[in-house]
């Protein structure tokens, strides 16, 4: 999240003004699209262009930082963007490069689903209540509700362990707040938990 997102409203610093904003969250909220396309598809796909699938995710992430870095040798902008990322990693590539560490770090249903997930209905819903002027406490609670519902469906759906999604949801929300000038929250709404799971994983394994 950028300094310049907390001082004005995020709609007026949207290229399209409303409808670029809108746009921007729902890019955002079809993230979650991101897992179910990737272990449903995903080796089928590598297998049909005879390529092993963390190929085809690294190639994706190779793929966004290079145009990352011609957008911006060229300070532009499009649609939905804020006006802002002339000048800095957009959140797009943020979140391009923080997912494919995901699914190249855990490829695991029982995480990916849940730390991806988070990002892509948790940050907007974050950033939705603030606009609304809704107090620190109640954007911290409600969030975190809902991130938790997140994590215990894949719980039940995927077998991610239980107490691994009580610590994760709030760390998931927590990892939203930081106001850094160049991270975006993109990317610390998916390595700071992605750094906590692959320290607990292994513990994870030795319970089951």
């Amino acid at each position: 999240m950028s300094d310049q997102v907390e001082l004005t409203n995020p709609v007026d610093t949207s290229v399209g003004g409303m409808k670029g904003h809108i746009l921007r969250r729902v890019i955002h909220v079809s993230m979650a699209g991101i897992p179910l396309l990737y272990f449903g598809l995903g080796e089928d796909v590598a297998a049909n262009v005879s390529m092993e699938l963390n190929q085809i995710v690294a190639a994706v992430v190779l793929f966004a930082l290079v145009a990352e870095s011609i957008r911006l040798r060229y300070g532009i902008t499009i649609f939905g963007q804020r006006d802002y990322e002339a000048n800095q990693v957009s959140a797009l590539a943020w979140g391009a490069f923080s997912i494919g560490m995901v699914l190249l770090l855990v490829p695991h249903e029982a995480y990916a689903y849940p730390l991806i997930i988070s990002l892509a209905f948790g940050d907007p819903l974050m950033g939705e209540l603030r606009r609304k002027g809704i107090g620190t406490r109640q954007v911290m609670l409600a969030s975190t509700g809902v991130i938790l519902a997140i994590w215990l469906v894949c719980s039940l759906q995927f077998g991610t362990p239980v107490w691994i999604a009580l610590l994760l949801a709030p760390v998931c929300m927590i990892a939203e707040w930081p106001r850094l000038r160049y991270i975006d929250d993109n990317a610390t709404m998916l390595l700071i938990p992605l750094a906590l799971v692959l320290l607990l994983e292994p513990f994870a394994q030795v319970m089951l």
